[in-house]
């Protein structure tokens, strides 16, 4: 009988899963993902979490409580850094040792440390820590992974394309939204900004690429700007930027934004994230500078989706009234 793994579709799953999926299957494991955020997913969290903590990890307890009887292990890694002299989130860091104290009766959690702030050199103790529990040769664990990473890379290549096969299936299960943003055209085009556990999760953010999509305009998230670009517009900040989930979003609006590519920017932020309190003002003040419309949409487990709708549709009568009648007129008055 095969080894199952589950793999908690929350948190900075949306970043790495193409990866996690294929190393674990390289290696024979039986991958269970727990399925898309629902209401049960999500009062589970609440009733498994803290109240302090932010939506998105009350949403990973959820589904993590999912999976607990249905796996073997699940794979909860403790991300510090994966960028050189650069950080994650603390609530990344301390997401295994959250979940195993808020929730009982789990099964072998495989929390990692994932620390490459020093150098990338560790990748390989990394890799061999987590497929040790499931292949005993060295070699086959490696080889494992860089099938995987391969694969991750050539994942990466098709979101920053904007040229979606039909056959993929990534981090939105509808990608046909992205289009080719190497045009610098002013067109109908919104730039979705925030971390990826709240823009790709449809059930926290009521679905808001599809309520966009149904009023004509291409969406645009920071997945599809090549790294290095993000990381180019972020130099041009006073300080290093020492979070590097925070460098990439404000990279990604820094270089759109001085390209004027995009119509206007919506920042979906959870209530409570530090981090996006420092980034929002930010890419605020530059949008006013650029003369680019900016909204905030906040979410947590009391907000309504009617109040998510209101927002949205006052925010594009906004982006048409300007286009249509006053045309370059600031939004910020």
């Amino acid at each position: 009988m095969n080894v199952k793994l589950g793999i908690p579709r929350g948190m900075l799953y949306f970043d790495y899963h193409i990866l996690w999926q294929e190393f674990f299957n390289n290696l024979g494991v039986e991958v269970l993902i727990s399925p898309k955020t629902n209401k049960d997913i999500l009062d589970r969290g609440i009733k498994s979490c803290v109240d302090e903590a932010c939506l998105p990890v009350k949403v990973f307890h959820g589904h993590v409580d999912y999976l607990k009887d249905k796996v073997d292990y699940i794979f909860i890694p403790k991300f510090i850094s994966i960028y050189k002299r650069e950080y994650c989130c603390p609530k990344h860091l301390g997401l295994p040792d959250m979940v195993k104290h808020s929730i009982k009766t789990l099964p072998q959690i495989i929390d990692t440390k994932i620390n490459l702030r020093k150098s990338d050199k560790n990748v390989k103790r990394i890799v061999q820590d987590i497929g040790k529990n499931f292949e005993k040769r060295p070699t086959k664990i490696y080889a494992a992974f860089k099938d995987a990473y391969e694969k991750y890379n050539r994942y990466n290549s098709i979101i920053t394309s904007g040229v979606i096969p039909l056959n993929v299936v990534g981090r939105y299960d509808d990608l046909s939204f992205i289009k080719n943003i190497k045009t610098k055209n002013y067109g109908r085009k919104i730039l979705l900004l925030g971390h990826t556990y709240n823009i790709y999760d449809q059930y926290i953010n009521m679905d808001v690429v599809s309520k966009l999509k149904k009023s004509k305009f291409d969406v645009i998230t920071t997945e599809m700007i090549e790294e290095q670009t993000c990381r180019n517009f972020a130099s041009d900040l006073s300080k290093r930027m020492f979070w590097t989930h925070g460098q990439i979003i404000i990279g990604a609006a820094f270089s759109l934004i001085e390209e004027r590519s995009i119509y206007g920017i919506i920042y979906v932020s959870a209530f409570g994230c530090g981090l996006d309190s420092v980034l929002i003002d930010l890419i605020e003040r530059k949008a006013k500078e650029k003369r680019i419309p900016f909204t905030l949409l906040t979410i947590d487990e009391q907000t309504g989706e009617a109040g998510i709708n209101t927002r949205i549709e006052a925010f594009i009568d906004m982006l048409e009234w300007r286009n249509n009648n006053e045309d370059n007129i600031s939004t910020y008055g």
